[in-house]
């Protein structure tokens, strides 16, 4: 099934919910701030999208958290990342193996 993580105040979250709905698609909707993705949906999401980096938000409110992200090596920024979840880039949008970061309509429209 497929699946949406993100958080009520972010408003491409709620586009790709809307984008799904739209499209009568059935979805989870994963709330960021109540529950996070597990170490193995993280690592299954940086997989698909290209590694760790690629799901980290560069426009994040939490900069004291993104300067040290910069120095770290993958697996300390995916221990990081499953402690503070606010600095992903919101939505992700699964479908089994396949994943997107942030809003990407033209990548879930793969998924449909």
């Amino acid at each position: 099934m497929l699946q949406i993580f993100g958080t009520k105040k972010s408003a491409d979250a709620r586009k790709a919910e809307r984008f799904f709905k739209e499209r009568g698609v059935k979805y989870q909707y994963v709330d960021l701030k109540e529950k996070g993705l597990s170490r193995g949906e993280l690592l299954s999401v940086a997989a698909a999208v290209g590694g760790v980096d690629n799901l980290i938000d560069p426009e994040s409110r939490e900069k004291d958290l993104l300067s040290l992200l910069a120095y770290l090596v993958p697996e300390q920024k995916l221990d990081k990342l499953l402690e503070n979840q606010s600095v992903l880039r919101q939505p992700i949008v699964r479908n089994g193996k396949q994943a997107a970061v942030g809003y990407q309509p033209e990548i879930w429209k793969k998924f449909l």
